[in-house]
C-alpha cells in the first residue's frame, strides 16, 4: 500500500500507476474539500479501473487555544515571513464540521479502501462506510491503540512504526510514548488483534516488505520510497533535499503543525528545539503561509519536508517501476528466506 500522504503528494497520477501496477494506490485528502475529493477520485477512475484508497483525519475534539503560546511563537514565524517577504501572520478562520462532510464526500466516491489516522471514528461513521462495502484501515502506533481500533471494528490496523515520515498517529497516550519501533512494534500488535496488520515506518525496499510478512504482517504501507517517482506531487528543491545528506537527519517535531511528525531536519524544526507551538490544527493554519512561500521559493532550510528515517534509500523511478521493483525484491529476499 502506498501511503496517503496529505498535502497534495499523491496525485491522481501517481496512486493510479500504483495500483495499476498491483499494489494499492491512496489519496491523502485529509486537507482537502469534498469538492476537491470528487474530483481527485474522478481523476484517478479516469486513469485506471483498480481499487484504491482515501484517507482523512480522525475527527476529534482539538486541544485548546493557547494565545500565550501562539505569542510566544509569533516572533519566530514572523521573522521567517520578513525574510520571505511575507506580511506579519493572520490567523486563519477554524473549519468546523470539515470531517462529515468530507466523509459524505468519501461515500459518494466509494473507494474500495477507507483509512483514516489521529483516532477513532464513531460507529455511525463505521457503520456507513460498511453499508457502502468499504475497507476501513485504522491507524495505530502502540499496543494499546490497535486493540482500541480492533475493538472499534474496522478491518485492518495500519502500525505505525517510529520511523515513518510525517504526522504520528498516535492518538491514545503521550506521542513520546508511542515511538516505538517497527519491528518491535508490528509482532506485538499481530498477537493482539484479530484482524489484518499493515507494517509501516522505515520499509523502502522489497526487502522490508519480505521482512514485515515475516513479524506476521498481512502487508506493508510505503510512503517515502514514493517519494522519488516523477508522478508523486514533490517539488524540485523536496527531492534534492532527498538525494543529500540533510535526508540522514529527520527529527519528530512539532515545528510545522502542531502535531508531532517526522521531517528532515532544517532552520525551521532548529528554530521550534525547546519550543512548545500551539496545538494542532492551530499551529498548522497559523504556519500555511509561510510554508507556501518557502515551497514557491525552494527555501529547503525553511519547507516542510516530511520523510521517514528510510529517506536516504529513495530511488527514483516510474512509480509502476517502483511496484513492480518491490515485488520483485520482496520474492527475492522470500526466497533466500526458504533457502
Amino acid at each position: 500500500m502506498q501511503a496517503p500522504m496529505a498535502g497534495g503528494i499523491t496525485t491522481p497520477e501517481l496512486v493510479a500507476e500504483v495500483s495499476g501496477a498491483g499494489a494499492l494506490g491512496s489519496i491523502g485528502a485529509a486537507y482537502l474539500a469534498p469538492p476537491q475529493i470528487e474530483a481527485l477520485c474522478a481523476a484517478v477512475r479516469a486513469r485506471t479501473s483498480a481499487a484504491f484508497a482515501v484517507n482523512l483525519f480522525a475527527p476529534g475534539a482539538p486541544e485548546p487555544s493557547s494565545p500565550e503560546l501562539a505569542a510566544e511563537t509569533a516572533p519566530v514565524l514572523d521573522a521567517f515571513r520578513a525574510e520571505l517577504g511575507l506580511p506579519r501572520g493572520e490567523d486563519q478562520p477554524a473549519v468546523d464540521g470539515l470531517f462529515e462532510a468530507q466523509l459524505e464526500a468519501v461515500l459518494r466516491c466509494r473507494p474500495a479502501v477507507f483509512s483514516f489516522t489521529f483516532g477513532l471514528l464513531a460507529r455511525e461513521h463505521l457503520r456507513a462506510l460498511r453499508a457502502a462495502s468499504i475497507v476501513v484501515i485504522g491507524t495505530a502506533t502502540t499496543v494499546e491503540e490497535a486493540a482500541l481500533l480492533d475493538e472499534a471494528g474496522v478491518d485492518a490496523i495500519s502500525a505505525q512504526g517510529a520511523e515513518a515520515g510525517a504526522h504520528r498517529g498516535t492518538f491514545a497516550g503521550a506521542f513520546e510514548d508511542a515511538l516505538v519501533g517497527t519491528m518491535a512494534l508490528v509482532p506485538q500488535v499481530v498477537a493482539r488483534v484479530r484482524v489484518p496488520v499493515l507494517a509501516a515506518g522505515g520499509i523502502m525496499d522489497g526487502r522490508g516488505v519480505a521482512a514485515a510478512l515475516a513479524l506476521g504482517a498481512a502487508g506493508a504501507q510505503l510512503g517515502t520510497a514514493f517519494l522519488g517517482c516523477p508522478e508523486a506531487g514533490v517539488s524540485p528543491a523536496y527531492r534534492a533535499a532527498l538525494r543529500s545528506d540533510a535526508a540522514q537527519r529527520t527529527v519528530v517535531t512539532r515545528a510545522f503543525t502542531g502535531r508531532p511528525g517526522r521531517a528532515i531536519r532544517n532552520r525551521f524544526t532548529d528554530a521550534f528545539e525547546g519550543r512548545r507551538p500551539p496545538p494542532f490544527p492551530e499551529h498548522h493554519r497559523r504556519t500555511l503561509d509561510l510554508r507556501a512561500a518557502a515551497a514557491r521559493q525552494g527555501r529547503t532550510d525553511l519547507m516542510l519536508l516530511w520523510a521517514g528515517q528510510g529517506a536516504p534509500l529513495v530511488r527514483e523511478m516510474p512509480a509502476r517501476e517502483l511496484v513492480e521493483t518491490l515485488a520483485r525484491e520482496m520474492r527475492e529476499a522470500r526466497s533466500g528466506e526458504a533457502r
